[in-house]
């Protein structure tokens, strides 16, 4: 079993980053302007930690944007090295991103509900650089888009993960106590982390170092 890459989501400041890379993480997330969920922060803010942040790791900016040309604005304020889209691309038009910004990584979010999610997951596959599978619900009248600490079926993004050709990641209500199980189920090239390594909201050092002790298979 190998073991997987950890992006630890809804940065809040350059401390939460500094923090997250210290205990192993080798992504982050920046939750943009979002209709529901934790971990807001401004696009300065975005744009102050995403500068700080050295390399190798990367620097995820999660938009709801579904307009291409409203994500390439929004990316343009905050200059991450990838764009999270959380929501349903409108027109599948990535290729309008892909020629503006064409050295920023793409992800797209499949929020996995039935078996119509591995369907829209292997034709979507084909365009962006790596997929991330969530348990969100964006057909509620006020959209979830991620952070809602639940898990989804395993078994599907199992599925998902076996029919694609490009790196998953897998978030949803992941914590130390199911990660091993999570990653024996469906071996997915990362892990995707929020409200499981924070107290009171805010990013929780000894959470982290259980969650990486739990990792280390």
């Amino acid at each position: 079993m190998i073991k997987p890459r950890v992006k630890i989501c809804c940065i809040s400041s350059i401390e939460e980053a500094m923090t997250a890379i210290a205990h192993g993480a080798s992504a982050l997330g920046l939750v943009g302007h979002m209709p529901s969920g934790p971990g807001i922060i401004s696009d300065a803010l975005i744009e102050q930690i995403a500068r700080k942040v050295p390399p190798p790791v990367s620097t995820f900016l999660l938009t709801s944007e579904t307009r291409p040309q409203n994500i390439i604005t929004h990316y343009k304020r905050v200059n991450t090295t990838t764009i999270q889209i959380v929501d349903a691309l409108e027109k599948r038009e990535y290729e309008a991103l892909r020629k503006e910004l064409p050295n920023v990584k793409l992800v797209q979010v499949i929020h996995v509900a039935d078996e119509s999610s591995k369907k829209e997951a292997i034709e979507i596959s084909q365009y962006v650089d790596a997929l991330l599978l969530d348990s969100g619900n964006p057909n509620l009248p006020i959209k979830e888009l991620g952070g809602t600490g639940r898990t989804h079926n395993w078994e599907i993004s199992r599925q998902i993960r076996e029919a694609i050709q490009i790196p998953l990641f897998l978030a949803g209500g992941i914590n130390k106590d199911n990660v091993k199980q999570a990653v024996q189920v469906v071996q997915p090239f990362g892990l995707d982390l929020c409200s499981s390594v924070r107290t009171d909201g805010k990013l929780d050092p000894e959470k982290l170092e259980d969650f990486f002790k739990a990792i280390d298979f």
